[in-house]
């Protein structure tokens, strides 16, 4: 049994909604993000944070065999990667 941090686990649930992508921030977060707004806010509209994730998360999940890159033949700090079957089974048991 894996056990993850409250941090590498909300990194495996950002990797579950899509591809990570490098930004120019040296954090990963999903292709294209933008800051959202909560809708749920009747008098105001509030910009929701993107989420991101360090390389050091990255590099601890996929040393787990949880997240793995999507392309191998590029530089592995400028790669895509996405979140593995063993990821998506460890989410559905500890969630």
């Amino acid at each position: 049994m894996i056990e993850l941090t409250p941090a590498l686990i909300s990194a495996l649930k950002l990797a579950k909604d899509g591809d990570l992508h490098p930004q120019a921030t040296n954090k990963w977060t999903h292709e294209n993000a933008t800051v959202t707004y909560a809708k749920n806010d009747r008098w105001k509209e509030r910009p929701q944070k993107i989420k991101s994730v360090t390389p050091k998360s990255i590099e601890e999940l996929s040393g787990s065999g949880l997240i793995e890159r999507r392309n191998l033949d590029t530089d592995a700090a400028k790669d895509v990667y996405g979140i593995t079957m063993a990821g998506k089974m460890w989410l559905l048991k500890n969630k």
